[in-house]
């Protein structure tokens, strides 16, 4: 009975009644290590009560520790010790009893350690995971010969001396052959153990371990591999940070091949790491291997007959498509999909042609072309097939299509309601953050920042589906990037810089360098810090951030250009530039960056006191913007109007056209925007002011005066000094018309500490919105 438990927990290969060794090559074995484990099984049963909360602790620790590659001892004890000090303690003095004893300490060891699984009131069973840990050990110990059991003895010396030698010393003794202790070993014939390559059983470093999967420069038994592998699959797919740097899991990957070449699990899991670092050579051969070594295992061949042979190439060329797609060569993607598409059509593979028809209407969209007709398509036979992931995916994609070409957002927002109840019968978890972060960037595309907010915290907030194992507290998909991103903007907006930071530090912390997504808060850190120094007017400050944005995002670079290049006054390089960038944009359909980039032309009009010539560009910004119901855009464009008109000597209209943007902006508007609404709201209370009785009149300068002085504050959140100065500028000019000397004078001498602070001429009041 103990056997048949014995082959079921361990999954060994059972032939004719006779157990050979794992399909990975690699045995099961007494190790130094292993008698560490079972060390701290024996404290934990035999020490005093231990504290709930750390006996918890140890119990999870328990099976990565059994399964997991050998620890060195350093490593060992610390990860204990981070759980439970005085188990740890207990541990290392148990060991040293048995290291700096004799031989007979490590068998009276053995010899006692059955006894508390043995007990009645015993915590573990004989049928847990820990007994049948403990019996395997016990069964391999008991079938080693003297010799074998002497030179484990050896090992077990060096393996505790080695934790507290010094750099140079020599350490003597006799390395532990693993191999002659293996639970299979029926012979002990001295020339075939020296036949044998000794293993590296060299230590790693401490940073290489942190309960990290410390990987072992030996080779690995079945189960250890399986978990190695496992782990950082999951590792990379939910919390790429926790998992192996790219460097250190090739080399253990490559370690792993190198006594298994034909290991498939451990060529995609290469495949999977090489796309983490861009490398397109090492992923592409990873993958191919992958494939090829499936079919070589048998576990498709044999079982399907042809059809495995035949799946495992169209899923083959699927993957190489999509691996391609990633990279941007949309030529070999096309040539790949295609290929894919006439293998499964041959086999009558419904599914795989679904999976293909998916990645069709992607490539396309990628190549710039309209796939609506391919994405509804897609969604039918997805819902057709039963297939609800590829449905939901092509939904959301018909949505992301629908908000670029103006539909309404209760049209998007249905559609997104109707997959979330497919999301949630379906547990869809990742889906369901897509979909999440998904709605908050439409929002924010509407101009609704307090809407994209509510989304954003609903989805940091919302509890996962997903399995939570390994200690991964959060997901670090693209979904969560998106939305921390979008949280950090909408605070930029409002001034609020230290939760600025504070967010941009998680993302650094969640997404490193070396990871996916980590462009996502590279662009968004830029641009805050590019916007921040604009409106500073610090200029000197915003030009060295447009080529790191550049770098990211073309097109955002381009235009961040063309606004320093138009602050510095290079009119005629600002204009060249906003020419290019509007063929671009609407030769690509980016409707968001055509209406910046009117307004930006807009501006450069002015600066040749254009006004009239730059009516029609901005009417035209404000129709675009309607049509697509930009609000935020039409908020700026109609905030351009106004103060075109007011240049045009009619502040009434520019008032009465300001009060239409008014309510949005205050709503949902930045804080620059909301004291540049109220500065030209000011100003044209100052104009109309002018041509009024003076009874009127006085009334309206001090209604002019209370908007400068919310203006004020607005600009003083952002610490804008130059915006400031402009507002103190009319302040003072608006008390001495006023007859209020005392009022006049504090205005003035802020006005005066500014001009000297900034040491450098503003651009006219009368000239800037």
């Amino acid at each position: 009975m103990a056997s048949v438990h014995e082959s079921l927990y361990f999954n060994p290969m059972m032939t004719n009644g006779v157990v050979h060794a794992n399909v990975f090559g690699i045995k099961d074995w007494v190790t130094p290590y292993k008698i560490s484990v079972l060390a701290l099984l024996y404290e934990m049963t035999t020490s005093k009560p231990i504290a709930l909360q750390e006996r918890r602790r140890l119990n999870k620790l328990i099976l990565p520790l059994q399964q997991g590659p050998d620890l060195t001892l350093g490593q060992f004890l610390k990860t204990v010790e981070e759980c439970c000090p005085q188990t740890a303690f207990a541990v290392k003095l148990r060991l040293q009893e048995m290291a700096d004893g004799e031989l007979k300490d490590m068998e009276y060891f053995f010899a006692t350690l059955p006894t508390p699984f043995s007990a009645i009131d015993s915590e573990a069973y004989k049928t847990s995971v820990v007994g049948l840990f403990m019996r395997h050990m016990l069964l391999a110990y008991n079938k080693l010969s003297f010799s074998q059991v002497y030179k484990l003895y050896k090992a077990l010396q060096q393996y505790y001396h080695s934790h507290y030698a010094q750099p140079g010393d020599v350490q003597v003794g006799l390395p532990a052959d693993d191999s002659d202790m293996d639970l299979t070993s029926t012979e002990d014939t001295v020339g075939e153990r020296m036949e044998k390559e000794e293993l590296d059983t060299a230590p790693l470093h401490e940073s290489e371990l942190r309960n990290e999967d410390a990987p072992s420069r030996g080779p690995l038994s079945q189960k250890q591999a399986e978990y190695f592998l496992a782990r950082q699959a999951y590792l990379l797919k939910n919390d790429e940070n926790k998992a192996l740097k790219p460097a250190a899991l090739q080399d253990e990957l490559n370690n792993m091949l190198k006594f298994n070449p034909d290991f498939a699990e451990a060529h995609y899991l290469s495949y999977l790491n090489s796309m983490r670092v861009q490398d397109i050579f090492i992923s592409t051969h990873s993958l191919l291997h992958y494939f090829d070594r499936l079919i070589l295992s048998g576990s498709e061949g044999k079982s399907n007959g042809d059809e495995g042979y035949g799946r495992s190439l169209r899923y083959a060329a699927l993957n190489l498509a999509a691996l391609h797609c990633r990279f941007g060569h949309y030529q070999q993607a096309d040539l790949a999909l295609q290929e894919a598409i006439r293998i499964a059509q041959e086999s009558n593979d419904h599914v795989c042609l679904q999976h293909c028809l998916s990645w069709l209407y992607t490539l396309e969209q990628m190549k710039g072309s309209d796939s609506s007709v391919l994405t509804e398509d897609s969604v039918k036979m997805a819902a057709h097939f039963c297939l609800p992931y590829l449905a939901s995916l092509g939904i959301q994609s018909l949505v992301q299509q629908g908000a670029i070409q103006g539909k309404t957002a209760h049209e998007l927002m249905d559609a997104l309601k109707d997959t979330d109840i497919l999301h949630w019968k379906h547990s869809l978890s990742e889906l369901i953050d897509i979909s999440l972060a998904q709605t908050t960037s439409i929002w924010r595309m509407y101009g609704k920042s307090t809407m994209a907010q509510q989304q954003a915290q609903l989805l940091l907030n919302m509890n996962s589906l997903e399995q939570v194992n390994f200690g991964v507290q959060q997901n670090n998909t693209e979904a969560f990037a998106v939305a921390l991103c979008h949280l950090a903007e909408l605070h930029a907006e409002q001034g609020l810089y230290g939760a600025v930071s504070e967010v941009l530090k998680h993302l650094k912390e969640q997404f490193p360098p070396h990871t996916q997504h980590a462009k996502l808060w590279m662009l968004c850190d830029i641009k805050i810090q590019f916007d921040r120094a604009m409106n500073d007017g610090k200029y000197h400050l915003a030009e060295p951030h447009v080529t790191a944005i550049a770098a990211l995002n073309k097109t955002e670079g381009l235009y961040r250009k063309a606004q320093v290049l138009k602050a510095l006054n290079r009119t005629t390089e600002a204009h060249s530039i906003l020419q290019r960038l509007q063929l671009y944009c609407e030769k690509t359909k980016y409707t968001e960056m055509i209406i910046r980039v009117m307004l930006a032309t807009a501006e450069l009009h002015w600066e040749s006191s254009g006004f009239a010539t730059a009516l029609p560009l901005l009417l035209q910004a404000l129709a675009l913007a309607r049509q697509h119901h930009l609000q935020a855009l039409v908020s700026e464009t109609i905030l351009h109007l106004s103060f075109t008109q007011l240049m045009l000597g009619v502040p009434e209209q520019a008032l009465c056209v300001l009060h239409e943007a008014m309510e949005p902006i205050l709503a949902h508007g930045a804080v620059m925007d909301k004291g540049r609404a109220l500065l030209l709201a000011a100003r044209c209370q100052m104009a109309m002011a002018g041509t009024r009785p003076n009874g009127q009149r006085h009334a309206a300068l001090g209604l002019a005066v209370q908007t400068l002085g919310e203006a004020a504050a607005y600009f003083s959140m952002l610490d804008c000094k130059e915006r400031l100065r402009d507002v103190h500028y009319l302040q003072a000019r608006l008390h001495h018309t006023l007859g209020q000397t005392p009022q006049r004078n504090k205005c003035a001498m802020l006005f005066r500490l500014l001009d000297q602070e900034l040491q450098a001429p503003g651009a006219a009041v009368a000239m800037r919105l």
